[in-house]
C-alpha cells in the first residue's frame, strides 16, 4: 500500500482574494496571535467568516494599510 502525501494549497486561498490570519500577520509583520487580538479589539477590517474559517479580503487589507490603519469603526465609515 502506498502512503499518500497530503498536498496543501497556499493560504492565499479563494483565488488569491482572501487571506487567513497567518497571511495577514505576514503582510503586517506581526504574529498570528497579535492579528487575532487586533481583530477581537476591532482594530482590523472586519473579516469574512466562511463556515469555521476566517478570511480577510486582500484588497481591503491593502487599502486599509494605505489609509493609515484606522480602527474598524472609522474604516467602515470611511469605506461607505
Amino acid at each position: 500500500m502506498r502512503s499518500q502525501t497530503k498536498v496543501t494549497e497556499p493560504r492565499v486561498a479563494l483565488d488569491g482574494r482572501a487571506i487567513d490570519a497567518k497571511e495577514v500577520a505576514r503582510l503586517l509583520s506581526l504574529s498570528e496571535r497579535t492579528v487575532r487580538r487586533l481583530d477581537q479589539e476591532g482594530k482590523l477590517p472586519r473579516p469574512v467568516r466562511i463556515g469555521g474559517s476566517v478570511r480577510w479580503r486582500l484588497e481591503e487589507i491593502q487599502a486599509w494599510l494605505h489609509s493609515g490603519c484606522p480602527e474598524r469603526g472609522r474604516w467602515e465609515t470611511r469605506r461607505n
